[in-house]
């Protein structure tokens, strides 16, 4: 599987046959639409926020629960794994 394919989304509604990196450029530009030339601070921030609880939830979702198994499918060590799972109260 190649790298473009491997950030293919499922299909389902208005993300059908998107990239992740889509999705996130969709996501971006319709917040700066929202701000309406306002000025926002700490976005880096906010996108990481936003998206690694989710990343998080349905990662261990499909892990079955198994810290191990879903360590190893985010690339981070299990202890970083509890951490971040800790500091989105879903341990």
């Amino acid at each position: 599987m190649t790298e473009k394919e491997n950030t293919r989304l499922p299909s389902s509604g208005d993300i059908q046959g998107s990239t992740l990196a889509q999705c996130v450029t969709q996501s971006l530009e319709n917040y700066f639409t929202e701000l309406d030339g306002h000025d926002t601070a700490d976005l880096y921030q906010l996108v990481l926020s936003e998206v690694e609880k989710p990343l998080l939830e349905t990662v261990m979702k499909y892990a079955d629960g198994n810290q191990s198994r879903a360590s190893a499918m985010l690339g981070i060590s299990r202890s970083t794994l509890r951490k971040k799972l800790h500091q989105h109260n879903l341990a």
